[in-house]
C-alpha cells in the first residue's frame, strides 16, 4: 500500500522546489544568521498587505480564531501562514495512523518518499487554501478576475516562500524548525500587542486603550471603577494577563516532570538513566488538533456561505454573517471553537464542556498516533537503546523484552501528556489568556526546545567530536 499511494506523488517531487542538505558542517553563527533572516522575512510577509485587497476586502476572517497558532495575519502576504504545511502533515499523520498507508520509517527510501509526498501535498494545500479564500468571498464577493488572479498569485508565492524557509531551517541551515519559529514569533507578537497595544488604530469602541497593561493604568488614572479596568469582556484585561502567567508557570513546572528508567552500558556497566517525560509527545498533539479544528472552521464557513440550507452543511456548522466578523452559532464548528473569556463560558457552559471533551479526545488520539509516526514508541526506543549497547539491569538484551518493559510507561505518558495539554490549553482559553491557550503552550515548548538546541550547538562548537552524539547535522 505504501508504494502505490506514495508513488503517485513521486513524479511531482521532481518539479517541486527543494532545499539541498548542506554538504558541510554549518557553524552556529551561520545557522543563527539564517534563522534571523527567515524570521525577518516572515515578519515582512505578515505586515505587507496583499495588493488589491483594499478595494476587495470582505468583512469576515475565515481563520479569526486560529491566527496565533497558524502564524498568519489577515489581509497580508502571510495570510495562509503555516496552515498548508501543518494541514498536509496532519493528513499524512492520519493516513499513517489509520494504517491506510504503511511506511517503514527505518527505510531511507520510504522515508524520503513519505517526505516528498508531504511536500507535494503542502503545495496542493497552498493552492487549495488560496483558491478557497477567493471562492469563499474572504476578499469580497464581486472582485474582478484580474484582482482575484493577482491575489491568488501573491498567496501562492508567499505560501511557497514560507514552506521553503521551513525546509531551509529544518535541513540544517538554521536552528530548530521553521514552523516552530513562526508560531513562537506570531504568538509572542500577539501577547505583546495584547499587553502594550496603545496606538490609535487598535482602541476598542469604548475609547479605552486595547492593551491590558496600558488600559489598566489608563483606567486607574482616569477614575474608572476597579472592576472595569480589571475585567473587560472581549478585550485583553488583567485577568487574561494573570491567566497567561499561570499557564507559563504550570507548563514550565510540568515540563520538568519525568520518569527515569535505570539503564547501563552492556560492556562497561556504566549506570545511567533514560528519561520519559510526562509531556512525552510535547506540544505536537495540540498542534494537530488545532489544525484539524481550523480546517473544520474554514471549510464550514465557506460551505455555509454557498449552500447554507443544506442539512449536512448545517450539521458541520451554522454561522451568523450579520456583523463584521462571522460567528459560529451551531453545529460541529461551534463546539470545536473555544469560548474566549469568562463571559462566553458563563453564557454557554455546555459549549465549554463539549469543547474541552472534544479537545481532550483529539489530543490523546494524536498523541498515540505520533508515537508511531515519529519513532517514539516502545519498539523504536528499545531498538535505539540496544543499538547504543545499553540495557535495563535485570532484563535480557532482547528487543521484545525491552519493548514490553517500556510499554508500561511510554504509551501511558503519551496519553496523559495529551490529556494534560488539552486541559491546560482549554482552560487558558476559557480565562481569555493572551495569545490563546494553545498558542502559549506551543510557545513555551518551542522556547524550551530552542534553549536546548542552542546549548547543544554551543557544545558542539567547543567539542566537534560530540556533534554526532548530540544528533546534530
Amino acid at each position: 500500500m505504501t508504494s502505490r499511494f506514495l508513488q503517485i506523488f513521486k513524479p511531482f517531487t521532481r518539479i517541486t522546489f527543494e532545499v539541498k542538505k548542506p554538504d558541510r558542517t554549518v557553524s552556529f553563527k551561520e545557522k543563527s544568521i539564517w534563522t534571523i533572516v527567515c524570521l525577518v522575512v516572515y515578519f515582512i510577509l505578515v505586515n505587507v498587505p496583499l495588493y488589491g485587497v483594499e478595494k476587495a476586502t470582505g468583512g469576515s476572517d475565515p481563520f479569526f480564531a486560529m491566527r496565533a497558532i497558524l502564524a498568519s495575519q489577515r489581509g497580508t502576504l502571510g495570510e495562509l501562514g503555516i496552515g498548508p504545511i501543518v494541514t498536509a502533515g496532519l493528513i499524512m499523520q492520519l493516513l499513517v495512523g489509520s494504517q491506510i498507508i504503511k511506511v517503514d520509517f527505518n527505510n531511507p527510501e520510504e522515508r524520503a518518499l513519505y517526505t516528498g509526498a508531504q511536500k507535494v501535498l503542502s503545495v496542493l494545500m497552498i493552492l487549495f487554501e488560496a483558491g478557497a479564500y477567493l471562492f469563499g468571498g474572504a476578499y469580497g464577493e464581486n472582485i474582478s478576475i484580474l484582482t482575484g488572479t493577482l491575489i491568488f498569485l501573491q498567496l501562492l508565492a508567499s505560501g511557497l516562500v514560507i514552506m521553503l524557509m521551513d525546509e531551509l531551517i529544518q535541513k540544517g541551515y538554521g536552528l530548530g524548525s521553521g514552523i516552530s519559529l513562526f508560531i513562537a514569533a506570531g504568538v509572542s507578537f500577539t501577547i505583546l500587542n495584547g499587553l502594550f497595544g496603545f496606538t490609535e488604530g487598535i482602541r476598542n469602541p469604548a475609547g479605552r486603550y486595547y492593551g491590558a497593561v496600558i488600559a489598566f493604568f489608563y483606567g486607574l488614572t482616569h477614575g474608572e471603577k476597579f472592576i472595569n479596568v480589571v475585567y473587560r469582556p472581549d478585550n485583553p484585561d488583567i485577568i487574561a494577563f494573570l491567566a497567561t502567567i499561570i499557564v507559563f508557570a504550570m507548563v514550565i513546572y510540568v515540563e520538568s516532570m519525568r520518569i527515569e528508567i535505570p539503564i547501563s552500558h552492556a560492556k562497561y556497566k556504566v549506570p545511567a538513566r533514560y528519561p520519559i517525560k510526562f509531556l512525552y509527545t510535547s506540544n505536537i498533539p495540540v498542534i494537530l488538533a488545532s489544525a484539524l479544528f481550523a480546517n473544520v472552521y474554514f471549510i464550514s464557513q465557506i460551505l455555509s456561505k454557498k449552500i447554507a440550507s443544506n442539512p449536512i452543511v448545517e450539521l458541520i456548522g451554522k454561522w451568523d454573517f450579520s456583523g463584521d466578523q462571522a460567528v459560529p452559532t451551531g453545529g460541529l464548528v461551534y463546539f470545536t471553537t473555544a469560548p474566549r473569556g469568562i463571559s462566553q463560558v458563563v453564557n454557554d457552559p455546555l459549549r465549554a464542556v463539549i469543547y474541552i471533551i472534544i479537545l481532550i479526545i483529539a489530543c490523546m488520539i494524536f498523541s498515540a498516533i505520533w508515537l508511531e509516526t515519529a519513532g517514539m514508541g516502545p519498539r523504536d526506543v528499545a531498538k535505539q537503546l540496544l543499538d547504543a549497547d545499553m540495557q535495563i539491569p535485570g532484563f535480557r538484551r532482547n528487543p521484545k523484552v525491552l519493548e514490553k518493559y517500556l510499554e508500561r510507561y511510554i504509551p501511558i505518558a503519551a496519553l496523559l501528556g495529551g490529556f494534560f495539554v488539552a486541559i491546560l490549553a482549554g482552560f487558558a482559553d476559557f480565562l481569555g489568556a493572551l495569545g490563546t491557550g494553545t498558542g502559549i503552550l506551543l510557545t513555551i515548548g518551542i522556547i524550551k526546545q530552542y534553549s536546548e538546541i542552542i546549548a547543544k550547538e554551543r557544545m558542539a562548537e567547543i567539542s566537534p567530536a560530540v556533534r554526532g552524539f548530540l544528533g546534530l547535522q
